[in-house]
């Protein structure tokens, strides 16, 4: 009784990744147009709220203002554009997800799943710790230093940037336990080698903060504090989530 050999599915062409590469993009497209579509009749609002930590602090009678003549609806639109991308960007991190994980190794996927759910969180986590938390203290400070008889009026496309700009920094400053795992998954580092860096971390972390924050005391702890914080969130995370080699070694010499 002869076998015949079961036929084999065809590895995947350059093409066929292309094609496929596509369809992720065409649809994590489609999710950022859908939540733009819904945010946009609501812009105006939305820039209300943004602008509001500003306006509890403006002087009696000021108020923000346009420059420019489109201002008035290109800062709005564009505020709805930069929320439609981070509300979606699950969708597509999920979308790229999918197309990279079948070249992964099971172990690789594993820890993968978890490190995007946690960077995806924590980013959210640091635009909201900004506005809540930061803008308060920062506005609050700098209508405060302005110079006598200055009237403090801030462009509305100046505004936008300043705080998005803001929000791009405190969220990737949240990104601290993520970065820690990955350079611990990679072999670069291990939990105890960082543990004994603390003394150097908290120094950076104050160092970065007195940089990126107005020069007083109270918002340059407002950032390096949850920073330090993250950084022990990432050693636990390290710890559960990567196997340490040298544990085994350790236990086995005691």
């Amino acid at each position: 009784m002869s076998t015949e050999p079961t036929p084999t599915e065809p590895e995947p062409t350059l093409i066929d990744h292309l094609l496929e590469l596509r369809s992720r993009l065409l649809k994590a497209a489609v999710a950022v147009v859908v939540v733009l579509l819904v945010l946009a009749p609501f812009a105006r609002t939305l820039y209300t709220m943004l602008a509001e930590p500003l306006a509890r602090h403006l002087p009696e009678g000021a108020s923000m203002i346009a420059i420019d003549v489109a201002s008035p609806f290109l800062a709005p639109f564009k505020l709805a554009l930069v929320l439609a991308l981070l509300l979606a960007m699950p969708v597509v991190l999920y979308q790229l997800w999918a197309f990279v994980a079948p070249g992964l190794y099971r172990h690789e996927q594993r820890l993968a799943r978890p490190v995007l759910a946690m960077a995806v969180l924590l980013f959210y986590a640091g635009c909201a710790f900004a506005y809540f938390v930061v803008f308060p203290v920062v506005f609050a400070f700098f209508t405060a230093v302005a110079p006598e008889g200055v009237t403090v009026m801030t462009d509305i496309n100046s505004y936008l940037d300043f705080v998005l700009t803001l929000f791009i920094a405190f969220g990737l400053a949240f990104q601290v336990p993520v970065a820690t795992v990955i350079l611990v998954a990679l072999g670069v580092t291990t939990p105890r080698a960082l543990g004994r860096m603390r003394g150097y971390i908290a120094l950076g972390a104050f160092t970065i903060a007195m940089l990126i924050t107005p020069p007083d005391l109270i918002s340059q702890t407002l950032l390096a504090v949850p920073v330090l914080l993250l950084f022990e969130l990432g050693l636990v995370a390290a710890r559960l989530l990567v196997r340490q080699p040298e544990d085994s070694g350790d236990q086995a010499s005691s």
